[in-house]
């Protein structure tokens, strides 16, 4: 096969790989903290910003918008991910989690009481990220946990007010009193 051959059937492959998308508008339905969601965005746009923009759920920060610092982390099907590094035309009908889903009604999460309780919040902006990476080592995790694990578990968060050692000791708090 000569090499323009090689190149027309590898141009026919991505064409037929994936459709594209834009640049104007389109509806989308997104399942947000159990509720479905119907709105029209610009495929462009990140699931952070479509959080915080069109369905005004502000808790998800946007810091770094390259996936290296983690303020943007929610739950996809129940796996923390950074929220600035996936399209929301391609989430889909996948559940979303944010912090403001984590609370039952008036009754915060455990890991949101614990954070409060052991002042593990300074300026707040990384606060959102590190409570949804500690709620997920807590829901997937039945037996103890140590403190390597919650450090493990926030590992790609950044704080630079060094909240660290009080995230530790909330998650651990929270776990603790999960089985009293």
């Amino acid at each position: 096969m000569k090499d323009a051959e090689r190149r027309a059937e590898r141009g026919r492959t991505i064409e037929t790989a994936a459709p594209s998308f834009g640049p104007e508008p389109l509806p989308i339905a997104l399942k947000v903290n159990g509720m479905l969601r119907r709105l029209t965005v610009e495929p462009r746009m990140t699931l952070a910003e479509v959080l915080r923009g069109p369905i005004g759920l502000t808790g998800t920060k946007i810091a770094c918008n390259r996936g290296a610092c983690s303020a943007c982390t929610v739950w996809l099907d129940g796996i923390p991910i950074c929220s600035c590094m996936i399209l929301a035309i391609d989430v889909r009908q996948r559940a979303v989690t944010t912090v403001e889903g984590l609370a039952q009604g008036e009754a915060l999460h455990p890991v949101q009481e614990a954070f409060i309780t052991h002042d593990a919040m300074q300026c707040g902006f990384c606060t959102p990220g590190m409570v949804m990476s500690c709620a997920a080592l807590l829901a997937r995790s039945e037996a103890a946990f140590s403190a390597a694990d919650v450090r493990s578990a926030i590992s790609s968060h950044f704080c630079r007010c060094g909240t660290y050692p009080h995230v530790i000791e909330a998650t651990l708090a929270a776990a603790a009193a999960r089985k009293s």
